[in-house]
């Protein structure tokens, strides 16, 4: 998530209100960090983990005169008063991750977090698929090419407009199967998710989704198997119970 960090720092009053051992009063020289999802830390001179919380709060208020930051969620309210205060700022933030390249549009770092992949500087984001890895190589528009199985080992563009796994996969497979239920084609489409679904539907609404790995052969039900990244083979239909040993 970007936005901006909020900091506070000072010799403040915190309270935490609610039920557990992390109901109490402290007063000392500390830093309150407020993050762009409105969690609020509160740290002391000792350790790594915050001496106060509230995570993702549902409302938060930063008063003045003097310096207060409330976070109330549910029945749990952390009230940090700043009675000296040291330092106030506010500056910028972004995800943090490994490091992937440069952003073709500002050259600021593009990292991969856990969502994807975002410039630290623009905040321009990516989506990505859980199993992709970002290649080496770069695509002619100067985003990484990422490489990920659906059937097969695509590599296409970062950016899905500019080079989509959908079409990869769509072109490699639509129509390449028949539909155990009724003996149409199978259709690549995405439907919420990206499916191999029958082409006589409404008519016939089998379908399944197209999992991660690469075609290795044909279950003993007919569907295409697929051996997935820790080596395991299943059907196209998640549900098949038939053996799959025709691989």
């Amino acid at each position: 998530m970007s936005g901006s960090f909020r900091l506070f720092a000072g010799e403040c009053t915190t309270e935490f209100e609610g039920t557990g051992p992390r109901a109490r009063l402290q007063r000392g020289h500390v830093v309150c960090l407020v993050k762009p999802d409105d969690t609020v830390l509160v740290h002391d001179a000792d350790g790594y983990q915050p001496v106060a919380w509230l995570t993702r709060p549902e409302s938060l208020t930063v008063e003045s005169d003097p310096v207060r930051v409330v976070a109330r969620d549910g029945d749990q309210r952390l009230r940090v008063t700043v009675h000296e205060e040291y330092a106030l700022s506010s500056v910028p933030a972004s995800g943090a991750g490994t490091p992937v390249g440069s952003c073709p549009g500002c050259g600021g770092s593009l990292v991969r977090t856990k969502g994807g992949v975002v410039c630290v500087d623009c905040d321009v984001r990516y989506g990505l698929p859980g199993d992709a890895s970002v290649l080496d190589g770069t695509c002619d528009c100067g985003l990484p090419r990422i490489r990920a199985e659906r059937g097969a080992a695509f590599e296409v563009c970062l950016d899905r407009d500019c080079e989509s796994l959908d079409a990869a996969v769509r072109e490699a497979f639509d129509r390449a199967w028949d539909c155990p239920d009724c003996g149409d084609d199978l259709r690549i489409i995405r439907r919420g998710g990206l499916l191999a679904g029958c082409d006589a539907y409404p008519d016939c609404e089998t379908a399944f989704s197209v999992p991660r790995g690469v075609v290795a052969g044909t279950c003993d039900c007919g569907l295409p198997a697929f051996r997935t990244g820790s080596g395991s083979v299943r059907c196209l239909d998640a549900a098949c119970e038939a053996v799959r040993t025709s691989v």
